[in-house]
């Protein structure tokens, strides 16, 4: 596998990038759907949102919280956590950039 050139773009382009390979699977996304919804949740919840193992949720939800999309908080041994809208905004900020420059095309 080649050397990644990651550090050859912005910081800007890179951070997107994070963000959409973060929300590139239907069980992350149905994850930060459940989140917008009820604007906190605690770990278990989602097991019974979501049709997928517990490991196999947890495993989705690093990924997540690693790009920075959420973030938890422990509570006595649960974790409740929390969506963060920065991160939509800059994605969103990035789409509607790009329709723009399509529709001049």
């Amino acid at each position: 596998m080649g050397a990644s050139k990651a550090d050859e773009f912005s910081d800007d382009l890179n951070q997107i990038a994070i963000l959409a390979k973060a929300i590139a699977h239907p069980a992350r996304i149905a994850i930060v759907n459940y989140l917008l919804i009820k604007k906190t949740c605690i770990s278990r919840d989602f097991e019974k949102e979501i049709p997928l193992s517990q490991p196999t949720i947890s495993q989705h939800i690093s990924v997540l919280t690693s790009a920075g999309l959420m973030h938890g908080e422990t509570i006595g041994n649960t974790i409740c956590y929390q969506f963060d809208k920065s991160a939509l905004k800059i994605l969103s900020k990035y789409c509607k950039m790009a329709i723009k420059k399509k529709n001049r095309l």
